[in-house]
């Protein structure tokens, strides 16, 4: 198996958060660092540690729903000191996020210590959709609505996907949609809306697929039901 599956699926992060640990020297291999993305590992024989850890592979995977709250970072620590997602979550198992919400944006995010769905859930290449509501200050006309479905070129050259922009109210100069995409960029949806010269002044994820976040209270988490897990896992 190579190590940065083995670290996934191991819980230590996800795959691209893993090869990020290989390459910063974090990892050895029967007490020798390796930094090789491709190197190969047998679990049964082979002796893993992160940062002097030694890591195995679960018995079991846990999957958890969080309402994230604004003013929190994904991260497990911050250099900064704020506040992370991991100080609502109060649980004895190695566990990582499965994509991020940035500082100011709040709603759906998944806990879990399987690799392979974090994988599949956060690659491009499968467009799990994801849906958010979303709030832009004044009133957002139908053709930059459809330059939005399209897909933006943004200034850098950075050419985003394309997605699924309706407007579902306009009150006192703000205009309420709701958005789904289908890849996960950094600050993709903030970016969207800049394009078209739009300021987001709220943001919130409220499904993954059809998974919805339903009536969880924020900075609530809870354990997915095995009908929510089966349909992650059947995506």
């Amino acid at each position: 198996m190579r190590i940065n599956k083995f670290l996934a699926e191991c819980g230590v992060a996800s795959r691209r958060g893993a090869e990020q640990i290989i390459s910063d020297g974090r990892v050895k291999v029967n007490r020798v660092t390796v930094t090789e993305l491709a190197t190969e590992i047998n679990p049964d024989n082979d002796t893993v540690t992160v940062d002097g850890r030694k890591i195995s592979l679960p018995s079991s995977y846990t999957y958890i729903m969080f309402n994230k709250p604004k003013g929190c970072v994904t991260t497990a620590s911050d250099e900064k000191g704020r506040t992370t997602v991991f100080d609502y979550i109060d649980i004895d198992k190695r566990l990582f996020t499965v994509g991020r919400l940035d500082y100011d944006s709040e709603g759906l995010l998944i806990f879990t210590n399987d690799g392979q769905l974090a994988q599949k859930l956060t690659h491009p290449s499968n467009e799990i959709p994801k849906t958010y509501i979303v709030k832009v200050e004044g009133e957002i006309k139908e053709s930059e609505l459809a330059v939005l479905r399209k897909g933006v070129k943004l200034e850098d050259g950075t050419k985003l996907s394309h997605s699924k922009v309706k407007l579902t109210a306009f009150k006192e100069n703000i205009s309420r949609l709701e958005v789904i995409i289908f890849e996960g960029k950094n600050r993709e949806i903030r970016r969207m809306f800049e394009a078209v010269n739009k300021n987001v002044t709220f943001l919130k994820r409220v499904a993954v697929g059809d998974l919805r976040l339903g009536g969880l209270s924020r900075g609530k988490h809870r354990d997915l039901n095995p009908a929510e897990i089966e349909y992650l896992l059947s995506l």
